[in-house]
């Protein structure tokens, strides 16, 4: 590829970075946006549907997060091949992935239409409850195969540097999920208020209309017809290539939001209040979380880029350079988070004892998200390189083994209360289970980063001597 087609050649590293990171957020954004509405509506229709929703949501964003993750498998095979001039084989990379998206599509649906598996994690839950529950999950079902699909739309304009078209199709999707949740949640026009269910319903109206818009997008634009999309047999060696790298990228994925799924499920013990305070924390921590995966993804597109493109200083340079705006980023996140958590519990629910519980989960918020930030683009980059098999390996080993299994030992199993002290340090009046397992996944997410950042600086020290 010529310099001047290369999106990194003249500008700055950082301007590049930006350039593409900022509509990637923006879409980021306006998809999280949904779970904000669903925790803010809901919780607004009572306090069993938002428990409900919070357990419903944990249990299918474990599924969504390890599948999407498989089909973000593309990122870094279409860029490497757009990076190298190879637009044919990006597009031929494109239809493939249609194809695995179907078929994770019918894997994921079936572990939802099972919530009782899962629910076995959360001890007694109430017959109401649990019934909600499955109707919630029926209907993500119903919108996981548009919600995959979408996916390989989204991974292809990453890939590509065109991420401006799906950012409007996310945007325009917000008034229409507002549109159909306060239908389907609180009734009208002949329907039933439906509450947790009610709001999976209009999720999955939402995102088959956003598929429509998406591949309406690729037919008509001139940067996706350059790549000949087409939706060709299955093959094999490509499936191969894919699931080589995708199955240790979903199962990064699915370890980063393992935490906050069985988090919300062993938290639900400590009674529906401060279920439904682990939502709210959560689901804003989740929301931060854009800034960091934003910055990385459009980090780890441009790197993979320079990568096809033989030009291992350009990739060099930005890896770097998305490392020091996450960073950056980070910070200025914490110190939001620090001067606005009263405004912000009172935006999500009008619960006396929920706001004052979730009051106290959210001072380990600023720094928690540090530690996310940090490991987000350090995972993010080395998929840049189609470095995939030893990040899983580093993260579970940090994640689960420290974070997952250290918080629920020490949290809520043999060892319970252990960090009793610690917890009334960090997080005063916290519930003392609750504030172990998010302090324990904290750390972590912080041995992560310093793990996966060793390997960047291995894989770095590598390509010096071979260039």
């Amino acid at each position: 590829m010529t310099d001047a087609s290369h999106p990194g050649s003249h500008a700055a590293p950082w301007r590049t970075i930006l350039q593409q990171a900022w509509p990637i957020l923006v879409s980021s954004w306006a998809g999280i946006i949904f779970a904000v509405l669903d925790t803010a509506m809901v919780g607004h229709a009572s306090a069993a549907d938002l428990q409900a929703m919070s357990l419903g949501a944990s249990i299918y964003i474990t599924v969504f997060v390890g599948l999407m993750g498989v089909v973000h498998a593309l990122i870094p095979i279409i860029a490497q091949h757009f990076g190298a001039g190879r637009l044919s084989e990006a597009g031929q990379a494109w239809g493939q992935g249609i194809w695995l998206a179907l078929i994770l599509s019918a894997l994921g649906g079936s572990c939802l239409l099972f919530p009782d598996a899962w629910l076995s994690l959360s001890g007694e839950v109430a017959p109401d409850v649990r019934q909600r529950v499955a109707g919630y999950l029926v209907a993500l079902a119903l919108a996981l195969p548009s919600a995959l699909l979408f996916r390989t739309i989204y991974a292809t304009a990453t890939a590509i540097s065109h991420t401006r078209e799906v950012m409007a199709i996310n945007v325009g999707s917000i008034a229409f999920k507002l549109l159909f949740n306060l239908w389907f949640i609180f009734g009208g026009l002949g329907l039933p208020a439906m509450g947790a269910v009610g709001a999976g319903i209009a999720t999955l109206v939402v995102n088959w209309l956003m598929l429509a818009a998406g591949l309406w997008m690729i037919r008509h634009r001139r940067a996706f017809r350059a790549l000949s999309l087409q939706l060709a047999r299955p093959r094999w060696t490509d499936q191969k290539a894919l699931l080589r790298l995708g199955l240790p990228m979903g199962g990064s994925y699915l370890i980063e939001v393992c935490a906050f799924s069985f988090m919300a499920l062993l938290i639900a013990r400590d009674g529906l209040y401060v279920s439904g305070a682990q939502q709210i924390l959560a689901n804003l921590i989740a929301l931060s979380y854009m800034l960091p995966m934003s910055l990385s993804l459009a980090t780890a597109s441009l790197t993979a880029q320079a990568v096809g493109a033989h030009d291992p200083l350009l990739a060099r340079r930005m890896g770097l350079s998305g490392i020091g705006l996450v960073a950056l980023g980070a910070v200025l996140t914490g110190m939001i988070l620090i001067a606005g958590q009263h405004a912000i519990v009172r935006a999500y629910t009008d619960e006396i004892e929920v706001a004052a519980i979730a009051l106290t989960l959210l001072q380990i918020a600023p720094w928690f998200h540090f530690s996310d930030a940090m490991h987000c683009i350090g995972a993010y980059i080395l998929r840049a390189y189609k470095i995939a098999l030893v990040p899983l390996i580093l993260q579970v080993s940090a994640l689960t083994g420290l974070g997952l299994v250290g918080g629920w030992w020490l949290g809520y199993g043999p060892a319970a209360g252990a960090l009793a002290q610690v917890t009334h340090r960090l997080m005063p009046g916290a519930p003392v289970g609750a504030a172990t397992m998010w302090i324990m996944a904290m750390a972590g997410l912080l041995l992560s980063a310093l793990l996966l950042f060793a390997w960047y600086g291995r894989v770095l020290r590598q390509q010096g001597r071979s260039a």
